[in-house]
């Protein structure tokens, strides 16, 4: 079924018209393919899933697209990003195509279906916008941080697992939840990859996020478990480039406090929230323990 769903995006590309959309796309391809591996799970035997899954990995693309401009980042999955190699002018007009191409695609769905994917872009954009505010200080607001991450994260994946339940019949508000919470939980394993993780295995420079002005929440979590003097220079290394010992310094604090494994269990926590909204159902059941449990 995912060749399916893949078959499609190369279709969807190729009615573009434009040779340079093919190109740009082809950079861009891989990934887990969750937002679509999602809606197979749920609506198996739907015929229009796939086109679902395929539409929904065309707005993902597109916000990775217009996220690498605004964080000015110069890889993407360990390759050179869009925006590196041919402008952050060509990246931002890619991300248009394929949202307005996805968007045209939908308008084929029931209209539930279709107000609540593009709703969700709405928020995800809100959301990237919340993430710009946040990055120009150091956050310790806990509640603004779980906001911003539901809207940039975990609102497409909640209106992946919402729809697909409408398209295979089933209770569209318990799987809203369980994508709600799926989408949370993976960004929260992405924070702390970002802390643990080596550079050959993430495609970027460890603890990338706090020198992009990024407080996760393991960053939150440890300002809150430092002494006075020791917040202050948690702070002045906000948002900038950070040497081996900086970054080492960083790692003994998260592991002193035990950061990490308290932000494991809030991502276990969540995730055990979504499964119990949808009860027993071994397909998602394995995409969270796939997420809970990923190390790249």
């Amino acid at each position: 079924m995912l060749e399916r769903v893949e078959t499609i995006i190369s279709q969807l590309v190729d009615e573009v018209g434009y040779v340079r959309s093919n190109e740009f796309y082809a950079k861009l391809a891989g990934g887990k393919r969750l937002r679509a591996r999602l809606i197979l799970a749920i609506a198996p035997n739907e015929p229009e899933a796939p086109r679902l899954g395929a539409i929904v990995e065309l707005i993902h693309a597109a916000s990775l697209l217009h996220d690498d401009v605004i964080d000015e980042s110069t890889l993407r999955r360990g390759v050179p990003s869009i925006n590196a190699t041919h402008g952050s002018k060509m990246a931002i007009m890619m991300g248009d195509i394929l949202y307005s191409k996805a968007f045209s695609a939908l308008t084929g769905f029931d209209s539930k279906i279709a107000r609540s994917i593009a709703e969700s872009v709405t928020n995800l954009s809100v959301g990237e916008m919340m993430d710009v505010e946040l990055a120009e200080a150091f956050n310790t607001d806990r509640q603004r941080y779980e906001k911003m991450l539901y809207l940039k994260t975990a609102t497409l994946i909640e209106a992946c697992a919402y729809s697909a339940a409408l398209l295979a019949g089933k209770n569209g508000d318990a799987h809203a939840l369980y994508g709600k919470n799926l989408g949370l939980a993976f960004q929260i394993v992405d924070d702390i990859l970002d802390i643990t993780a080596d550079e050959a295995t993430l495609g970027k420079p460890s603890l990338n996020d706090f020198s992009e002005g990024k407080t996760t929440l393991p960053y939150i979590d440890l300002y809150e478990a430092l002494p006075s003097q020791d917040r202050q220079l948690l702070i002045s290394y906000h948002g900038k480039i950070l040497n081996d010992e900086q970054k080492k310094w960083i790692r003994t604090k998260m592991d002193e406090f035990e950061i990490i494994s308290a932000s494991y269990a809030y991502a276990r926590r969540v995730c055990d929230e979504a499964l119990d909204a949808i009860g027993e159902d071994p397909s998602l059941r394995a995409i969270i323990e796939t997420v809970i449990q990923r190390s790249h």
